[in-house]
């Protein structure tokens, strides 16, 4: 049978690389070359949702910000000086941006997720490699922590006692 295409597709865990197959027929691995490409971009993907989770995160932030400073200076439209409190709702064009980013990492999750479900051992390393390198790369924590604060805090905590009366 010289026309009839083999491909594997196992749903418990198996190392296969040659004739493996992904998401459709044409993902089909013929060689080594095409199965490390696979990993490869398995890797990239992963990395590429962590990006995209940090950009909506970055977003988020500097909608609330931009918020903050307009209603620390006065330009909001609202007369609020004597409200406790002010409420802040996205513009339709600043929404439609939150969900387009929301769009891609969900679509970039879901085709990890699916890519997981093939149980290729080897697939699987790379969506956590992805996933560490994506963390290290995307998330990289940096805090802000007011000196004063922090001071004020301790002082509070130096001038407690414990004792009973």
């Amino acid at each position: 049978m010289s026309g009839t295409i083999r491909l594997l597709i196992q749903m418990l865990f198996n190392f296969n690389t040659i004739d493996a197959c992904f998401l459709s027929t044409g993902w089909q691995i013929k060689n080594n070359g095409m199965f490390a490409a696979t990993c490869i971009g398995t890797i990239l993907l992963v990395v590429l949702v962590e990006f995209c989770r940090r950009i909506g995160r970055e977003y988020d932030n500097f909608l609330t910000r931009q918020f903050q400073r307009q209603a620390a200076h006065g330009t909001l439209a609202k007369p609020w000086s004597s409200r406790r409190a002010i409420t802040f709702r996205a513009t339709p064009l600043q929404q439609l941006t939150r969900s387009v980013i929301h769009a891609v990492t969900f679509a970039g999750a879901y085709i990890t997720m699916l890519l997981a479900m093939y149980f290729n051992v080897y697939v699987i390393i790379c969506i956590f490699i992805g996933a560490g390198l994506g963390k290290f790369l995307c998330d990289w924590m940096v805090v802000t922590v007011g000196l004063d604060d922090v001071q004020d805090e301790t002082r509070k905590l130096e001038e407690t006692t414990i004792c009973c009366d």
